[in-house]
């Protein structure tokens, strides 16, 4: 069956690989699945169309045959339970590569997003100076547990899995703010997940559709 994702129509980053189709994309790309991307326009994201699809009007969505899927973490979860290469075979192995999915998500983002908040859409509120240390703060004790815990280690657990996926392209949105670059281990992390063929072809494919180039090679 056709697997297709939908994906922004002109991405608010350019194509940096910030916009969550980017995880979708690596996902399928790591376990060599074939899909198609369909581009949605902010309007239509509104519309009852893609709303069927996506109650909460956002992108990604993932299609294959009935199943349609919407929420990155889901769609992530489903290709690395369909398809192998994104979790390990020892069930034990395997259950905490989930585990650094959901941290991804629900420990280390949340600040992560509330920064891009404060930064971008309530930059000029009154209490913005106050706030962003504060933001700030919670973002560095998250980094500084991650870093920890990863040590001198390549991956998370072992070998890569979905549950580095998630953590680099969550880590991916501190680029900009150099808070990334206070802790040289995690820097290193998210470049070496930067390097594997399967993200630069997702990342390679959604900076073609925000620039126009066609992709090459």
């Amino acid at each position: 069956m056709t697997i297709t994702i939908t994906a922004f129509e002109r991405s608010p980053d350019g194509g940096k690989g910030l916009a969550r189709d980017t995880r979708v994309r690596w996902a399928l790309e790591e376990v060599g699945q074939v899909y198609q991307v369909r581009l949605v326009s902010f309007r239509a994201m509104k519309e009852p169309a893609h709303l069927a699809l996506h109650p909460f009007g956002q992108i990604p969505t993932y299609e294959e045959g009935d199943l349609v899927l919407f929420e990155t973490g889901a769609i992530v979860f489903h290709i690395a339970e369909r398809h192998a290469g994104l979790l390990p075979v020892e069930a034990n192995a395997r259950a905490r590569a989930v585990s650094w999915m959901f941290a991804a998500l629900n420990t280390v983002e949340p600040p992560i997003l509330e920064l891009g908040t404060a930064r971008l859409l309530e930059g000029d509120k009154p209490w913005t100076r106050q706030r962003l240390p504060l933001v700030e703060e919670r973002i560095r004790i998250r980094l500084s547990q991650l870093s920890t815990r990863l040590g001198d280690a390549d991956w998370l657990d072992a070998a890569f899995s979905a549950g580095d996926l998630m953590m680099v392209s969550v880590l991916l949105r501190l680029r900009s703010s150099g808070i990334l670059d206070e802790f040289p281990k995690l820097a290193a992390y998210v470049a070496r997940g930067e390097a594997r063929p399967a993200y630069k072809r997702a990342f390679d494919a959604q900076l073609a559709v925000n620039t126009g180039k066609p992709l090459t090679g």
